[in-house]
């Protein structure tokens, strides 16, 4: 059953309750395997069974909760058309698009209309769509969240305007108000007065509140409480008082019910202008990208939009400019500034035959690239869309706190009304006043928003900072689980060492020298993908030694291979290998042993039965894996070798860059029970490797680390991926997670310790509700601060 997991805008929710809400709605849905709502990022993350719902009806139960989605309209004249059957060809093109909700194309008025989420497909792959499907778009009418340019912006200024209407209305309803508490007011009855107050506030309360209120309606309506719902109730409840002076002698609290609201709008601005800079990181990488590309056809040079490169494109960039988009070097040379992907500052030589990625700066010689990936596969787009996902996902201690913000809006509305009926039982009805003020001041100081921004706000920091310095993470739980890792496995081959192996000595046995050596076995070799096979291949073209063909090559994993040549069998591998093919290898054991405990793998060489060389072969170690470890063993952690090597030449390896445990000699299918082993002996265990041949392994580990190396990032095994392929990354992985769940931590003792001492102070009446709201305001943008200075941590290998 096949599902699929798409992330996109949810519009409409004010706090971390309307997130909630939502989320909620689609986990009890049963097509729906896993939703995440996050209110920071405004974003749903769904895995749903395709066979059993669609997108359309994932929106319906998104708009049932009273929220919205993102998403755009586009008319579309289509020429070429001559049945029915060709706008079913053509609906049945655009439905493979992620993202479309509604798409119907009419034969007779060879128009199209589609409806789709703004954040999954584009305009330009709608028309792609129907030129592949035959057709030809004549021209596009867009309307919708794509034709509007800066829309954020735009969404930030009306809600700046907003404001400023709601203080200017609100700072004379405050004057009239205290005055009257003061013994001053206008040179007017008491009832005009009263009336010119009334008539301040209402625009404040009914129109620029208009979103509160609805989304405090929804919330009720779906059998939630979200702090929209505090605040209409303060808002209401003052304004209602002020109106009941028209008929009894009490206080007019107008001004209370304007500035309880203005004040909430005030934290919705600095709110969402605090959230936008805590986002910064995801803005940051869609800035990246280059505009256009400089494409090179058999004419002429032509400028394009990179959104119309097309894989096997030749791209040609100078210095000074953006990468367009992946690709291989194919002519030229050049230093490469990779820091947008990997964090490092020191630019990157390519050659030919090099990968380079897209959003990078050509920093020297002219480069002639290749197009690879476009699109959604760039590397670029890959981060962003695992980035997004990652701070969509959920700590586990975000579960506690969403189960304490679920009741505890229900229980502050039960203070409130306890805190009332409390003051009228202690003073009776002249106390009225006080119990009004107290039970608002209640409503409003205990909004949960620090509580629901806590976790989130954290997590967004975190994972964009990571992504800034090349340490992807793909789920936010593995931030939690980080933080009580005991045990570090490094897989050797590629974490450790580079993976680049090469050979170091050839030694000849019998009547064979060292040149037939290295022919037969560079023959045999040839066909292999080994990065073993790849050295000796390298070293025999080097000699410029001409191969032999061979025949029934076959490759024994973690042994070596065997192939015929010349109507005879050669093999190429090591001691076990030899030992099952019953080769006799007594003399060269000496041999062998010494080279293990240089740390170099010895390769027997075998032909028409007999034993006729050793070459072997060194992989280098990273420059930076000696401090790594020494970090890890700094951090308490206990760090461990497993590789498929020989016990010596592992030992020679480990020594050299300080590791004390080793596993050795183990298969790449076995590696994921050595990691079990490792568990069940109360380890907590993170897995370090190429995420290839380690991905049970990765999997299997408490938190997988991949390694990747430039574009190869999509590696689904792992919680992190390095795109800088260094062990120093681990390092910044390590500390990131422990900083970033530091944060968490604090943004919610913080905005519990908040709720604990106000709501016992406002409800004993020492507590003005306009402070009240204030300070409702200030507590969350302090978390939201708080979260910021992660930006700020140095998660370098020092």
């Amino acid at each position: 059953m096949s599902e699929k997991k798409l992330t996109f805008s949810v519009t409409g929710m004010s706090c971390a309750s309307c997130a909630q809400s939502v989320e909620k709605a689609l986990k009890n849905t049963e097509a729906i395997v896993e939703a995440n709502v996050n209110i920071n990022t405004e974003k749903a993350t769904v895995k749903f069974k395709e066979n059993k719902i669609s997108l359309a009806e994932i929106e319906k139960i998104i708009i049932d909760s009273g929220y919205g989605t993102k998403k755009d309209k586009l008319e579309l004249p289509i020429k070429g058309m001559s049945c029915t059957a060709c706008a079913q060809a053509i609906e049945k093109n655009i439905k493979k698009l992620d993202g479309i909700l509604e798409v119907n194309i009419n034969f007779a008025t060879e128009k199209g209309h589609v409806e789709y989420l703004a954040d999954l497909t584009k305009k330009k792959d709608i028309v792609k769509a129907v030129e592949e499907a035959g057709y030809e778009v004549e021209s596009e009418e867009i309307s919708g969240s794509e034709a509007k340019a800066g829309e954020e912006n735009m969404e930030m200024e009306k809600a700046r305007k907003k404001l400023i209407y709601a203080f200017v209305l609100t700072i004379p309803v405050f004057i009239l108000m205290f005055g009257s508490l003061l013994g001053y007011s206008l040179a007017v009855p008491n009832f005009v007065q009263a009336l010119i107050e009334a008539a301040l506030a209402f625009p404040v309360v009914f129109i620029l509140g208009y979103q509160t209120h609805k989304g405090a309606f929804n919330s009720v309506k779906h059998g939630g409480a979200n702090m929209d719902v505090l605040i209409t109730l303060g808002t209401f409840s003052a304004y209602a008082y002020g109106v009941s002076s028209f008929f009894f002698d009490l206080d007019r609290f107008f001004g209370l019910a304007a500035g309880i609201m203005a004040f909430h709008l005030l934290g919705k601005y600095l709110e969402s202008k605090a959230k936008g800079k805590a986002s910064q990181a995801i803005k940051k990488l869609m800035e990246l990208g280059a505009d256009t590309a400089r494409i090179i056809t058999a004419e002429q040079e032509k400028m394009i939009p990179v959104e119309e490169v097309e894989v096997g494109d030749i791209m040609l960039v100078k210095p000074g400019e953006k990468i367009p988009t992946d690709g291989q070097v194919i002519g030229g040379k050049s230093a490469v500034d990779e820091s947008m992907a990997t964090g490092e500052s020191m630019p990157v030589k390519k050659l030919e035959g090099d990968e380079v990625i897209g959003g990078t700066i050509n920093k020297q010689g002219v480069l002639k690239v290749k197009a690879s990936k476009v699109g959604e596969d760039t590397f670029l787009s890959q981060v962003i869309k695992m980035v997004e996902e990652a701070q969509g996902s959920k700590v586990p201690i975000q579960a506690f706190a969403d189960k304490v913000t679920s009741y505890f809006v229900p229980t502050v509305i039960a203070l409130a009304i306890l805190t009332f009926v409390a003051w009228i039982i202690v003073g009776g009805t002249q106390a009225i006043t006080t119990a009004v003020f107290a039970s608002i001041a209640v409503l409003v100081i205990a909004c949960p928003c620090a509580l629901g921004l806590a976790t989130p706000t954290a997590l967004m920091v975190g994972t964009g900072k990571g992504a800034e310095n090349g340490v992807l993470i793909r789920d936010g739980e593995a931030v939690q689980t980080m933080k009580d890792i005991t045990a570090v496995v490094l897989d050797k081959t590629g974490t450790i060492t580079k993976g680049e192996a090469e050979v170091t000595d050839i030694i000849a046995a019998g009547e064979f020298d060292e040149n037939k050596v290295l022919e037969l076995a560079g023959s045999a070799e040839k066909s292999s993908e080994h990065p073993l096979a790849e050295a000796i291949v390298k070293k025999a073209e080097a000699k410029n030694i001409e191969f032999m063909e061979t025949k029934d090559f076959n490759a024994v994993v973690g042994r070596g291979i065997e192939a015929v040549l010349k109507d005879k069998v050669i093999l190429v591998g090591n001691q076990k290998f030899m030992e099952s093919k019953e080769i006799d290898i007594q003399e060269l054991k000496d041999k062998i042993i010494s080279l293990e405990e240089e740390a170099k793998t010895a390769m027997i060489v075998a032909y028409a039965g007999q034993a006729i060389g050793i070459i072997a072969v060194a992989d280098t170690i990273k420059k930076d894996s000696v401090k790594a470890i020494k970090a890890f063993k700094a951090m308490g952690l206990k760090t461990i070798m497993i590789t498929g090597d020989n016990s010596r030449t592992a030992r020679a390896i480990a020594d050299q860059v300080g590791i004390e445990s080793v596993i050795s000699e183990i298969l790449p299918e076995d590696k994921s029970n050595e990691v079990k082993k490792l568990q069940s002996q109360g380890e907590v265990v993170a897995m370090v490797g190429d995420g290839i041949n380690d991905a049970p392994a990765l999997k299997q580990a408490n938190v997988g680390i991949a390694i990747g190396t430039g574009t190869d990032i999509a590696i689904e095994s792992s919680d992190l991926t390095l795109v800088s392929g260094e062990l120093s990354s681990v390092v910044s992985g390590l500390k990131l997670s422990r900083y970033t769940f530091a944060t968490i931590k604090q943004n919610l003792f913080w905005a519990f310790i908040y709720n604990t001492i106000a709501i016992p102070i406002a409800a004993l009446g020492f507590l003005n509700p306009i402070i009240a709201a204030g300070a409702m305001t200030i507590s969350s943008i302090s978390v939201i601060l708080n979260s910021s200075r992660l930006k700020n941590k140095d998660i370098s290998l020092s």
